[in-house]
């Protein structure tokens, strides 16, 4: 878990980062501000601000994955604690100038502000890090920040991002998705070369990324520290992440072969937010606790849609019950009903995913089809079988195998931020086979708008 010390003085250097990517003073003269930082800071003050930045990760990741969630009908928020869940989400337009388009927006822009400190402290720092240490920590930052930029450029799509804010007083231009997706693979690439040039192992512990570690070549019995190459194989992951939206088949199975894409391992292998209740640390805010007035439900057709016997139903939803008969009770509000709560986390810290095995077996499986159908079928079969369903056993055209592709994501990925960009990328985002609308007057949104604060 997290060091509390560490992540607390990263923290107050983090919070000054506004959404219009504009600094502000922190009023508390003896705490911690950005350009304590930028001359002179210890090997300390650089580990902590590492450290510090995957921290920073996990918060407000819940505007982000129950906004594209509702957005892509896999759950509803019944709860009626804000009718805009109901109604903005699900009719539009929304609001450049509300949470539900600016939280998820300055949370990922201020882990871009956390990085380029990081960079700028180890710049200049007087730790006397050697050149092979200074680019570890370059390439961490590097492929940190390109992550947050992918998060918020998904949202935006066509609206477009600024990747350039190195500088509050002079701000790059927006880039609309095709070439904000060209410049964040370019800063994935650097970063690649920056870890590659790297020592031995990482001078700053990280809690998530431990699946990514290696048997020691002394001694296999034992698992090695964390090492810049080994942190390469969920930067290798980003990039197939941005080649499949690319629809550039090649790239993506040139990347993930540099991944940790294991096809014969578990489905949860990957790199993940790590949660607690501790100290200062931070709760997963996904976890729904099943109780009267906390109903989040999954749409109704994921539960009909679904094969007999794919345990994935099981697993991630629960149907919802009177406390006194036990008999079914579905929730309803604002016009929607559902039978199924969202039970994809069992508890407040249980880990939450930025990639996992089970999604480059499925990147895998799409990169093949229309090349070499039966990799692609053997891959989709891994997925199924680790679900407890039989091979497949459908049609053998693209189109077939891409319609099955979609299936096993939306199964897979339930929650975790996929099913709304797959039908939008796959030109299903105005089919309502796909995307169900409920009610008359809801609508596809295909991209959150600019924020308010970005157009001053």
């Amino acid at each position: 878990m997290f060091n509390n010390k560490l992540s607390i003085l990263f923290l107050l250097v983090a919070t000054t980062f506004l959404v219009s990517c504009q600094l502000e003073e922190l009023p508390n003269e003896n705490a911690p501000t950005l350009e304590s930082f930028s001359e002179g800071a210890s090997q300390a003050d650089v580990q902590s601000l590492a450290v510090g930045l995957e921290s920073i990760l996990r918060n407000d990741l819940e505007f982000h994955y129950e906004t594209v969630g509702y957005l892509g009908r896999e759950y509803y928020d019944l709860t009626g604690t804000d009718p805009r869940y109901t109604g903005e989400l699900l009719k539009g337009p929304l609001d450049n100038n509300g949470f539900l388009t600016t939280r998820a927006y300055s949370a990922s822009y201020r882990v871009v502000k956390a990085a380029n400190v990081l960079i700028n402290a180890v710049q200049n720092s007087e730790a006397g890090f050697t050149e092979a240490t200074k680019q570890s920590y370059f390439g961490y930052a590097n492929t940190l920040k390109a992550y947050a930029l992918l998060t918020v450029a998904n949202r935006q799509y066509t609206n477009g991002i600024r990747v350039d804010v190195g500088d509050p007083d002079n701000l790059g231009s927006f880039l609309g998705y095709n070439e904000a997706l060209v410049a964040i693979r370019n800063l994935l690439d650097e970063a690649n070369l920056q870890l590659n040039n790297n020592s031995e192992k990482f001078d700053f512990p990280l809690a998530g990324f431990e699946d990514l570690r290696e048997p020691s070549i002394i001694d296999p019995s034992v698992i090695a520290p964390l090492s810049p190459v080994n942190f390469i194989k969920f930067n290798r992951a980003i990039a197939a992440r941005i080649a499949l939206y690319q629809n550039s088949k090649s790239e993506v199975l040139n990347f993930l072969n540099e991944s940790f894409l294991d096809l014969n391992g578990g489905m949860s292998l990957g790199v993940k937010h790590l949660f607690g209740l501790s100290g200062n640390d931070v709760a997963n805010n996904l976890f729904y606790e099943i109780r009267s007035g906390n109903e989040f439900t999954i749409h109704n057709s994921w539960i009909t849609d679904a094969e007999a016997g794919d345990n994935r139903v099981a697993n991630k939803s629960t149907l919802l019950v009177n406390s006194v008969t036990s008999a079914p009770s579905p929730a309803s509000f604002d016009g929607l009903t559902g039978t199924h709560q969202m039970a994809l986390y069992k508890s407040n810290t249980d880990p939450v995913y930025l990639i996992r095995n089970e999604e480059l077996i499925l990147m895998y499986a799409e990169a093949n089809i229309g090349t070499d159908n039966g990799v692609a079928i053997n891959a989709i079969n891994k997925v199924r079988n680790a679900a407890s369903l039989p091979n497949y056993s459908g049609g053998m055209t693209d189109a077939d195998l891409e319609l099955e592709l979609l299936k096993q994501r939306r199964y897979s990925l339930l929650g975790e931020g996929h099913r709304w960009i797959d039908l939008r990328r796959f030109n299903k985002l105005n089919d309502t086979s796909f995307l169900p609308l409920d009610r008359a007057g809801d609508t596809p949104i295909e991209a959150f708008p600019t924020p308010f604060a970005e157009n001053q």
